[in-house]
């Protein structure tokens, strides 16, 4: 039984994966962060903000100091997820899930 948890992510109750809502493909254990089951591109942020105004101070973000990280679907390659970190700064654990709690609400303790 899977529930959808983002626009891109479903969790799997029964085998406790993380999986593409759109191909179905599993990417790596629930009690993981997921984002270490997805390819990862580090993007430079001038691709996407480009710089308003010439001179030192362009108020676009600095390559030097900034990436953007973008989350694909090893399999169909559709775009999961996309932050902008500081250079060498861990990536973010943003969903940690009570599987055990949603086993129970959905699937009654059955499995």
């Amino acid at each position: 039984m899977k529930k959808q948890i983002t626009e891109n992510l479903d969790i799997d109750l029964v085998s406790e994966m993380w999986c593409c809502h759109h191909c179905e493909a599993e990417l790596i254990s629930g009690r993981e962060n997921y984002k270490r089951g997805c390819l990862v591109y580090e993007r430079d942020p001038r691709t996407i903000y480009q710089p308003l105004v010439k001179g030192r101070y362009t108020l676009a973000p600095n390559p030097k100091w900034t990436a953007i990280i973008e989350f694909y679907c090893p399999q169909c390659g559709v775009m999961i997820e996309n932050e902008m970190l500081p250079l060498g700064h861990p990536i973010t654990y943003d969903i940690e899930l009570d599987l055990d709690a949603l086993k129970e609400k959905y699937l009654g303790g059955k499995e």
